[in-house]
């Protein structure tokens, strides 16, 4: 790693394109600024600067280096800010999918805050794992079979989920007869692979080979391929019942509901004994128990 004071000589100085005025901000002279700079340019064994008459210009490696440079230390910053905030003020950062979200969370979220008024939550809507030592959240609430190693997983809700495939796709296999017609069907998936293994097994079908097709990590990208006929697709049928209703997708089977397929509220094990850490799966627990999410056609769809 190179120095960090020269790194940040760098990032100010290319930024102001100026030794003067990178010394200022830093509060150091110019000419440790310029040593800054020569003992990076050492290090690197490459030229980032160019001199000319009385002025400074960043080289091609100087161009490409400042981009990344630049990031770590706002992600520093940001990482930083976050940190003081939550420790300081009692904010929980909770991470969880655009379409839980929507159709489950944040309907419930005025019980939370008036069970727990001292608590301001931070919803961060996303479909991406979590890594939480670098992206500054508490708890996560992702779908799938709650496998999450190193991290404690508990089950939240189950979704009831439809098979589901566009108009084109049925007009070049015709409308399954049976869930076993569906075996012969191209597919697409969700992130683990796993749904349509789940499906079949709870229609009693258990040699359906391995799972074939494009996967997703992003609930509304899958649904963008079913809707343009690359497969069928296993989705929440309250995400898809707008869809249904305006003939933009057919239902090829009956809603089922797979219970370990589920919302899982997902956290590291160091965290279990925070106090709002605690405080939230006590409440998401109760507010889940017996739950489920169900078909409905309310607007209920992933952002």
């Amino acid at each position: 790693m190179p120095p960090l004071n020269a790194l940040r000589a760098f990032e100010a100085t290319a930024r102001h394109l100026s030794v003067k005025n990178a010394a200022e901000e830093l509060c150091v002279t110019p000419g440790a600024v310029s040593q800054m700079l020569k003992a990076l340019e050492l290090h690197l064994g490459i030229k980032l600067f160019q001199r000319v008459n009385r002025g400074i210009f960043l080289t091609d490696a100087g161009q490409g280096y400042l981009p990344p440079i630049r990031n770590a230390f706002r992600q520093i910053s940001e990482a930083s800010r976050r940190l003081a905030m939550s420790a300081d003020t009692g904010v929980l950062t909770v991470s969880v999918t655009p379409f839980f979200a929507s159709a489950w969370l944040v309907p419930r979220l005025r019980s939370f805050q008036k069970v727990h008024p001292d608590i301001d939550l931070q919803v961060v809507s996303s479909n991406a794992l979590v890594d939480f030592a670098r992206d500054g959240v508490d708890v996560a609430v992702r779908h799938g079979l709650g496998r999450y190693p190193g991290l404690r997983s508990e089950r939240v809700v189950a979704v009831e989920v439809v098979p589901v495939a566009a108009p084109d796709l049925i007009a070049q296999y015709g409308m399954p007869a049976s869930p076993d017609d569906l075996t012969r069907w191209p597919h697409v998936h969700d992130a683990e692979r796993k749904g349509w293994h789940l499906w079949f097994q709870a229609q009693g079908i258990d040699d359906i080979g391995a799972p074939r097709g494009p996967a997703f990590d992003d609930s509304s990208l899958l649904l963008q391929a079913v809707l343009t006929g690359q497969g069928a697709g296993l989705l929440p049928a309250a995400m898809v019942a707008l869809d249904l209703a305006d003939k933009r997708l057919v239902r090829l089977a009956k809603v089922t509901l797979l219970e370990a397929f589920a919302y899982y509220l997902v956290y590291p094990e160091a965290s279990h004994e925070q106090a709002k850490v605690a405080a939230f799966r006590t409440w998401i627990l109760d507010a889940a128990a017996g739950n489920v999410i169900r078909k409905t056609t309310s607007k209920n769809r992933a952002a």
